[in-house]
């Protein structure tokens, strides 16, 4: 089984930039997408960044070309830029397992980090 564990959330102000980071704890042979979403407080959880298996990334509209997702051999990175006070919200990181012979489809979600940003 495997868990993503979330970190790099703080305080920042209005125009300025910070890299979360995602590291997959555990090891598993199945498939996987991994993807970012947020959570403003009160507010239902919504889409950010998604990088597929096959290496395709999707963003959403709202921060697409202030935010860019990466992946390298130890860790996922969703950086941050122009960072606005409505992208004030919880992150989290998620793997969604893809279903073959041996693997169900099952999403694992992070216990997400904290962005604040101020005006």
């Amino acid at each position: 089984q495997v868990r993503p564990v979330e970190f790099g959330g703080r305080a920042v102000q209005a125009g300025g930039s910070l890299t979360l980071s995602c590291v997959v704890s555990g090891h598993t042979t199945c498939k996987y997408d991994l993807s970012w979403w947020r959570q403003p407080l009160g507010k239902e959880r919504e889409f950010v960044s998604s990088l597929n298996s096959d290496g395709t990334l999707f963003y959403r509209p709202s921060i697409k070309g202030r935010f860019t997702m990466s992946q390298d051999n130890t860790k996922n990175t969703l950086f941050l830029d122009s960072l606005r006070p409505e992208d004030t919200a919880t992150y989290f990181c998620k793997i969604g397992q893809k279903p073959s012979f041996w693997c169900e489809t099952k999403d694992y979600w992070g216990q997400g980090t904290l962005v604040q940003v101020s005006s």
